[in-house]
């Protein structure tokens, strides 16, 4: 198989170096080593993200595209589909600064409302002794379990400064209403990871709806983000109703381009393909591979365990435990 050329490099590198670039801004990067825009050469960009990612399988990274659910903006980045012992060695991040990473991201999961934040209280109020793996060794027989001494010694002080480096980091973000949401990076990351354990998804697009709109029925789990409910009911001739329960759909609705109209919102996770005018480039997030469907690395490289499908009717997912 041909070796990636000096092209290929610079837009790995580009992600690799930089974090998750915004779609316009992945999209300048391509036309500046290439000489040609995405949009003009919808055949000649789909090739240099399928031949990058065949070259990334062979050390188990991919690049993928994923929607920010908080603006809407695509996002493209390069992940690890690892998640093992000698993956975790990888990280800068300290053992309880991971336990506080989990601890917040399952707490903006929990969330029935799927308002997708938390606030800053509550992010400093994780109890990082919930992350310690049950049913261990250092399980005692009265059923308690041993808190290591790192969890316990982890001071307020260490979590505000986890927080920002979270933050600057990609891993999390600052909400418009100054809460705690999922970083672009954790979408990017944890994809199959929302999907292997039945985080409710979006009616629309399928993808994870952890940022979301959901039906005023409470007997019914349908749920849609932003952008996807402007894409479904933008139309004059589509009644506003619930695609699962018919209850009339409450909440606003942002008139979406013509062209904006005809496409899926979404992007695939692999091999990207957006297609040819920059309007038409927001779609197709909703493939997934099935071949990569492995737990995906997250700022910590370890597995997320398994919990069980969140409705506003059923129990609260279990702790990454």
């Amino acid at each position: 198989m041909p070796t990636l050329s000096w092209r290929h490099h610079t837009l790995i590198q580009s992600l690799l170096s930089r974090g998750p670039l915004k779609e316009d801004d992945f999209h300048s990067v391509f036309s500046h080593v290439t000489g040609k825009s995405p949009g003009a050469h919808q055949q000649l960009f789909n090739e240099y993200l399928r031949k990058i990612n065949a070259e990334l399988g062979y050390v188990q990274f991919e690049l993928r595209a994923c929607r920010n659910q908080y603006d809407g903006n695509v996002y493209y980045g390069v992940v690890n589909n690892v998640s093992d012992d000698q993956s975790k060695l990888g990280t800068k991040y300290t053992v309880p600064q991971i336990a506080f990473y989990k601890g917040i991201v399952e707490a903006i999961i929990q969330d029935v409302e799927a308002q997708g934040s938390i606030s800053n209280i509550q992010a400093l109020n994780i109890r990082l002794e919930n992350q310690v793996p049950r049913g261990t060794d250092s399980q005692s027989q009265g059923g308690s379990t041993e808190v290591p001494p790192a969890f316990k010694n982890f001071s307020m002080a260490q979590k505000e400064k986890t927080l920002e480096q979270l933050m600057q980091d990609k891993w999390l973000c600052l909400t418009p209403d100054g809460k705690i949401g999922l970083g672009v990076r954790s979408f990017l990351d944890l994809r199959s990871w929302f999907r292997t354990n039945e985080v409710p998804a979006c009616e629309v697009c399928n993808e994870a709806a952890v940022k979301a709109h959901l039906c005023q029925n409470e007997g019914c789990n349908v749920r849609m983000h932003q952008y996807c409910l402007n894409k479904k009911f933008s139309r004059k001739q589509v009644e506003r109703v619930c695609p699962g329960c018919g209850t009339k759909w409450h909440g606003s609705v942002v008139k979406a381009d013509a062209g904006e109209e005809e496409h899926d919102p979404n992007l695939p996770s692999q091999n990207p393909q957006p297609p040819e005018s920059s309007v038409r480039t927001r779609r197709r997030i909703r493939e997934v591979d099935n071949n990569n469907a492995e737990s995906d690395s997250c700022p910590t490289s370890v597995a997320l365990p398994e919990t069980k499908r969140v409705t506003r009717n059923s129990a609260r997912l279990k702790s990454f435990r």
